[in-house]
């Protein structure tokens, strides 16, 4: 996992951070459920309600250094075990049923994403790393893809900080705008499943995403998601061979390919197997989401509107340009396929 030796030879260090999580995730529950027994429905799902509550303590507070250990093991290692565990509730069957069509598609989208975002980078007049890293990260999985990216290009430490600076804003802005969209467009729990899959930058904010189509929606989504996440390793090989190696850029396979994807899918292949006892799986699936909602508790408080705001003005306009350009392009695709 994403931990060094010092926090692990310190677990103290992570309680303050983990309960503040925990306690804007139990306000975000507390919210959802009195939109439900007062407005007879969820109108704003827990999950985005724990983004936004995180997002608004992150900005009306100034975090004490104590809660970031344990905000960062939140962020990252608490929803990677999510992500695993989600696993469990689908099968390989599952994918069969997207076809080949589909995936096809999704490589399609990867690639023109990848051009089409370099391009807009360097018609705004960022660096050739920059605009890479920017492109990277829209087209397939955010922070993930500038840090695998970063080493292989030989980007310098402040294109990769402004490249980072604008993914967790941009994955909240569109965890709350798809919902709007959905329903602008009619789409249906599929095609919901599949937008948020192809658009939103990482495993759980697609869960965030998907979350008011259901759980058809959110189990298409991750699907598609994996797949664009396994696009990966292929685009970080050719970045080496276009780039060229030097000593010590080689990427790592965990960067290739994260750890909590192989868990992912050995979860999924041990239900197709019905290795897994019926009788667990609701409790696999129940502490999956309060995980992630944890999760995205954390991912809120991690949010610095003014680190968006220094990252300069081309970068910002260069990453919504390509995420609108990706929007675009994966409605097509919807509609090609004919998903309904």
């Amino acid at each position: 996992m994403d931990l060094d030796m010092q926090t692990l030879r310190s677990p103290l260090a992570l309680l303050p951070g983990i309960l503040l999580s925990a306690g804007v995730a139990a306000l975000a529950l507390a919210g959802a459920w009195a939109e439900r027994a007062w407005l007879g429905e969820v109108w704003v799902e827990g999950l985005v309600l724990a983004i936004l509550l995180g997002a608004a303590f992150s900005a009306l507070a100034r975090r004490h250094p104590a809660f970031g250990a344990g905000i960062d093991f939140c962020a990252r290692t608490v929803l990677e075990v999510a992500i695993v565990l989600l696993g469990a509730s689908i099968s390989v069957a599952a994918l069969g049923e997207a076809g080949l069509g589909l995936v096809g598609g999704i490589v399609g989208v990867v690639c023109v994403s990848l051009a089409a975002g370099y391009a807009i980078g360097r018609a705004l007049g960022l660096s050739p790393r920059l605009a890479t890293l920017v492109a990277c990260g829209n087209s397939i999985c955010g922070n993930s893809a500038i840090a695998a990216a970063a080493p292989v290009i030989h980007a310098e430490s402040r294109d990769v900080a402004a490249s980072l600076s604008f993914t967790a804003f941009l994955s909240i802005l569109a965890v709350l705008l798809l919902p709007v969209l959905y329903a602008l467009f009619g789409m249906s729990a599929v095609q919901s499943g599949v937008f948020a899959g192809l658009t939103v930058y990482a495993v759980p904010q697609v869960l965030a995403a998907a979350a008011p189509a259901g759980a058809v929606g959110i189990q298409v989504g991750t699907l598609v998601k994996l797949v664009r996440v396994l696009m990966l390793g292929p685009v970080i090989f050719l970045l080496g061979l276009v780039y060229g190696r030097r000593s010590g850029s080689h990427p790592s396979f965990a960067q290739m390919v994260p750890w909590f994807i192989l868990g992912f899918l050995a979860m999924m292949g041990l239900r197709s197997l019905d290795a897994i006892p019926a009788a667990v799986l609701p409790a696999m699936d129940h502490a999956a989401g309060l995980l992630t909602i944890v999760a995205m508790a954390a991912l809120g408080l991690t949010v610095d509107i003014r680190a968006v705001m220094k990252s300069g003005s081309r970068v910002v306009a260069a990453a919504l340009l390509s995420l609108g350009f990706l929007g675009a392009v994966s409605y097509a695709l919807i509609r090609l396929l004919g998903l309904v």
